[in-house]
């Protein structure tokens, strides 16, 4: 795969990702949405999905790692670095690409959302408001979980713990399952294969973080976030925003370490 080949499929496959994962986090939290309150079966089942069309699609292209941190442990487990950049960059960009893609889509919702003052608190604000006030007082605005995600309890060891712990699980289901025969990405299999994993991982360990399991899946929305000009939006956490980058490049880089003793 050329240079090229990888950071346009890179960029395309994540663009995917987060264009139909933000979307049914969009779907299930916005004001007006049809799927509105649809619950977390809805949303670990669309990020599911998400990762399935996604790998599918780009798989031909850059193998389709659309995470830094799958990308990571495969450099590790093989020692070859030279395409590691061009992989991450086309990754972010991808998100963020998908993230601005979720706002046009859902333009009108965002807007209805973000005016209710049910939702953003202010004069005529019932009392069930108190949550999302309470939310964007910490930093994290009340749209910004269609974006990004945050944790239920701030703890931090815990909350990057989490996030090591589902990363280990993705990568490891993707290095022993889901390379191709070339080694260098998801093979059709492995497609349905990891998005399954998601799924698992999103049921079983997404409840304390939202599981982002992907620092460019959080990342790259998050800047989008913090540059749209989406009324009442709040903060985007950036106080948080080291977690889903630094747990899930741990988590990769043990599950590397894993696979090399373990299964090589």
């Amino acid at each position: 795969m050329s240079s090229s080949d990888i950071f346009i499929g890179e960029t395309i496959g994540t663009a995917i990702l987060i264009l139909l994962g933000g979307g049914v986090c969009a779907a299930v939290t916005l004001k007006a949405s049809k799927a509105r309150n649809a619950g977390w079966l809805a949303i670990t089942f669309g990020w599911g999905f998400a990762v399935l069309t996604a790998v599918y699609t780009t798989a031909p292209l850059s193998g389709a790692h659309l995470n830094p941190a799958v990308t990571l442990a495969i450099a590790i487990k093989d020692g070859d670095w030279k395409n590691v950049p061009v992989y991450w960059a086309g990754q972010v960009l991808g998100a963020m690409i998908g993230a601005a893609l979720v706002w046009i889509a859902y333009y009108g919702q965002f807007h209805a959302h973000l005016t209710d003052r049910e939702i953003v608190g202010g004069p005529g604000a019932q009392a069930t408001t108190a949550k999302a006030v309470e939310a964007q007082e910490k930093g994290a605005g009340p749209v910004l979980g269609v974006f990004s995600t945050g944790p239920e309890v701030r703890v931090a060891w815990q909350n990057v713990a989490t996030e090591i712990i589902g990363t280990v699980v993705l990568v490891l289901a993707v290095l022993t399952q889901g390379l191709n025969d070339k080694g260098n990405g998801l093979g059709t299999l492995g497609a349905l294969i990891t998005a399954l994993v998601v799924v698992s991982i999103g049921l079983s360990l997404g409840g304390p973080t939202g599981y982002a399991i992907n620092p460019a899946r959080d990342l790259g929305p998050r800047i989008v976030h913090a540059l749209l000009p989406l009324p009442n939006k709040g903060g985007s956490d950036w106080g948080y925003a080291w977690v889903p980058v630094v747990g899930p490049l741990i988590g990769g880089a043990i599950a590397a370490g894993i696979y090399n003793v373990a299964f090589a």
